[in-house]
């Protein structure tokens, strides 16, 4: 251990010795350089002002002084210049600045000969000038050099010769090299980042990009290239391994064709994360394409003044407030300036996350409140009413899973159906301003139950808004990407664990969205209702699949078919081949954001849906079989299949058999 110390303590003072020693070296150079620029202006160069051997004398020592003392006090020479980057040129500017104020002061104060304020600037000047070119030079050889082309060498030879330290490229034989799509801001700046950091495994060997203005010209001595020119055998002779996508702005179909382009080719891709208006706050860092990109559709952003300014000061309840929609809609909301936020979600450990989530970004600066409560008991959700009086309210909470929904469908139902009901009366008794419903393509022409309670909700929002003074509506969209039951997340646990991963059809296709995408829609769409509404928002073009599941299986390292296989295992109960998001009945309505469109409500009448809503009720509490059936009758566009008919019977016949042997008592032979 002793031995390990003074080995340690050896090598830190080799280090410091080398910096003392590059230190005093760059001393002497800026010296030589003033040497140069005196010749030049005071001995070789004539004028009215010429100079007596004294007066050079007087007004070397002078120059000298104010020169090298300001450096020295600004610790111009206590940089580590081939590190530097603009922050130290600005520093040598400024402390020569100061040094040119203090020589032309103390030039006039003191009785020495004197030289016209031109040639005093020339010296001043022309030496600032030299030791900036020289510590680019330096900088240049450092970071070029030890490459391998004759100009490499011959820097790297000169670096060696004149500092006594080696190219900082020598070290790139253990580097991760790469190629930077984008030579832009923000690929520059990744770039910039690679070459100055000394301990990061990566190092930029070209820039790939379409700019006709960059292309065949050098940023950081790294060649750009066109698209054409970035073959694969030029990749090679640069020996790059990986290639990292730095251009957010980059059309979809474009980074789309690049990805399968290079990832056909066997190289590793990444993105490079920075920053942005939007993701104020965020970390640069290098990572690997998430499955939401490998669906290559632009990310909508919903920046919108006038959204923001409806949510500030307002008291919203958001139910559900702990799931996947719920709380990203809690993140966005507390962005507006809210009065007050209410999380109401049955899973407390939900709402618990979120809850410290916030406490975590805002602090006190939100008020934040917690109630654990269903939306089915009307009792708990009154007293909620009653102590914050809620101004808008976002229904969120939902039983969403179809195939569990199919064989709970009761509890689906007290859920989707009555919960929302018991949310549209207290916003009547407690004169709510706005609710705003979460609802699905899945309410379009539903094949299962949980798609025909939402539609039933729909429903329950549009008969509200004829009668009432709230402003109700809906908001209906397809499947959200990294949701709580969706579909990725399944695929991520089937790889885990070796496979197969299952698709239930080859067919099967869906509209995807991100969750922040969604919920800054649903947003924007509730401050736009005048009352009735069902929003439906642009999901863009849907994806199969089973190109989800492929592009997720490449995207975790395995070959399709050697390392990992997909099954096929049929739809599933209540499950569609395709999701709609209008019924032929209905129309589409422009609104003030292109994304966002009003569907034309479909006609029904108000008393009879009541009316059937309370023969569901009932049919609920008794869980009777044939409550799919009721819900057939109030949901024309539902229908039930013929093989889920058979099985709900069979169920029933059995759950009656086992129920009278119950009462009957043990059957003897």
């Amino acid at each position: 251990m002793d031995r390990a110390n003074e080995n340690s303590m050896n090598m830190d003072r080799t280090k410091q010795s080398s910096t003392s020693n590059i230190r005093w070296m760059l001393i002497g150079y800026d010296l030589i350089m003033y040497a140069v620029v005196v010749a030049i202006l005071l001995l070789l160069y004539g004028g009215i002002d010429k100079l007596s051997t004294i007066g050079i004398l007087q007004q070397v020592c002078l120059s000298v002084l104010c020169i090298f003392v300001a450096r020295l006090i600004g610790k111009v020479y206590g940089q580590v210049w081939r590190y530097g980057g603009i922050q130290c040129y600005i520093r040598l500017l400024f402390t020569d600045s100061i040094a040119f104020v203090a020589y032309l002061c103390l030039e006039l104060l003191l009785p020495i000969q004197k030289i016209t304020f031109a040639r005093m600037l020339s010296i001043v000047s022309l030496n600032l000038l030299g030791a900036l070119a020289l510590r680019m030079m330096y900088r240049y050889a450092y970071k070029c050099g030890n490459r391998e082309t004759t100009k490499g060498k011959i820097l790297s030879a000169l670096l060696h010769m004149f500092s006594g330290i080696e190219a900082e490229n020598e070290k790139e034989v253990q580097k991760i090299k790469v190629a930077i799509i984008g030579a832009g801001r923000v690929g520059v700046s990744l770039a910039e980042e690679l070459i100055n950091n000394e301990e990061t495994a990566y190092i930029p060997r070209c820039f790939i990009d379409i700019s006709k203005e960059k292309v065949g010209r050098e940023i950081h001595g790294i060649p750009v290239w066109s698209e054409n020119e970035a073959t694969f055998n030029r990749l090679g002779e640069f020996e790059v391994q990986e290639i990292i996508f730095a251009i957010p702005s980059m059309d979809a179909d474009k980074k789309k064709a690049l990805y399968e382009y290079y990832k056909n080719a066997g190289y590793k891709l990444k993105v490079y994360d920075y920053p942005t208006m939007y993701t104020a706050g965020g970390k640069r860092h290098l990572r690997e394409f998430d499955i939401e990109e490998l669906l290559f559709r632009k990310q909508l952003v919903v920046s919108d003044e006038r959204t923001n300014a409806y949510y500030k000061d307002k008291v919203v309840l958001i139910t559900g407030g702990g799931g996947s929609i719920g709380s990203e809609l809690c993140r966005q909301l507390a962005k507006m300036n809210p009065r007050k936020i209410i999380i109401l979600d049955i899973y407390e450990n939900g709402a618990y996350d979120v809850q410290q989530e916030l406490k975590i970004a805002y602090g006190d600066c939100l008020d934040l409140q917690i109630e654990i409560c269903s939306i089915t008991n009307r009792k708990a959700l009154e007293k909620v009413f009653e102590k914050y009086h809620p101004q808008i309210i976002i229904n969120a909470a939902a039983h969403k899973h179809v195939p569990l929904m199919e064989h709970n469908c009761v509890e689906a139902i007290y859920n989707n159906v009555f919960g929302t009901q018991n949310l549209v009366e207290l916003c009547e008794k407690f004169g709510t301003e706005r609710f705003m419903m979460v609802s699905t393509d899945k309410a379009v022409n539903p094949t299962n139950v949980m798609g025909a309670t939402k539609r039933m909700c729909e429903m329950i929002v549009q008969s509200a808004s004829t009668h009432g003074k709230v402003k109700y509506s809906a908001t209906r969209f397809g499947n959200v990407l990294g949701s709580a039951g969706s579909v990725i997340p399944l695929f991520k646990r089937q790889i885990a664990n070796g496979g197969p991963v299952t698709v239930t059809d080859k067919r099967i296709i869906r509209y995807f969205m991100t969750i922040p995408e969604a919920v800054s829609l649903v947003l924007q769409a509730g401050a736009y209702a005048k009352g009735g509404e069902i929003f439906v928002l642009d999901m863009g073009e849907p994806v199969k699949i089973a190109d989800l599941a492929k592009n997720l299986i490449r995207l975790s390292g395995y070959t399709l078919g050697v390392d990992m296989e997909i099954k096929y295992t049929g739809l599933r109960p209540g499950e569609k081949l395709y999701e709609e998001i209008l019924t032929k009945e209905e129309g589409l309505q422009k609104t003030q954001n292109d994304l966002i469109y009003i569907g034309k409500p479909l006609e029904f009448n108000e008393v009879h849906f009541l009316s059937e809503l309370r023969r569901l009720e009932q049919a609920a509490i008794d869980e009777r079989f044939d409550v799919k059936e009721i819900v057939s009758e109030i949901v024309p566009t539902y229908h039930i299949r013929e093989e889920d008919r058979k099985r709900d019977s069979a169920i029933y016949e059995e759950f009656c058999r086992l129920g009278r042997a119950s009462h009957e008592g043990p059957v003897v032979g």
